[in-house]
């Protein structure tokens, strides 16, 4: 099952705990679950940034994590050793086209999965929305 999160940029920066620049840009972000008889967990995932907020898209054993992760809807999430944040999810499967558009545009290889998708041989995308764990927004949307 692919799985996709979103990060809302506009709460971060009015909070002033984010930098969009180096965000941007980057190809990769990682985020931490803790999981029973696993324990804790960084996975490293894609992202893009649209209309102000980052959607990150898992594969199956990511998003199985995040299913199990003992501290949900609550996780941690790096894009340096410098930028790590306390974020909150909840799904918002409204996205999932204009994620994979994105995706397909900025990660050229993103087009591999795609007869998978189309065939139904992977399992259907779930989108998360992620913003940092004390904002109102993120305990709205649950």
């Amino acid at each position: 099952m692919n799985l996709l999160a979103t990060l809302s940029l506009t709460t971060l920066l009015a909070a002033g705990a984010w930098n969009l620049s180096p965000v941007e840009d980057q190809s990769n972000v990682e985020f931490l679950t803790v999981v029973p008889d696993e324990g804790e967990h960084w996975s490293t995932v894609w992202f893009v940034v649209l209309d102000d907020a980052v959607y990150l898209r898992l594969g199956p054993r990511a998003a199985g994590r995040v299913e199990r992760n003992s501290t949900a809807p609550r996780m941690k999430l790096r894009f340096s050793d410098e930028q790590v944040y306390d974020v909150q999810y909840a799904k918002a499967p409204e996205m999932a086209e204009r994620v994979a558009d994105a995706m397909y545009e900025k990660y050229w290889t993103d087009f591999l999965g795609e007869p998978f998708r189309k065939l139904g041989i992977s399992s259907p995308p779930v989108i998360l929305r992620v913003v940092p764990a004390e904002a109102p927004e993120a305990a709205a949307a649950s």
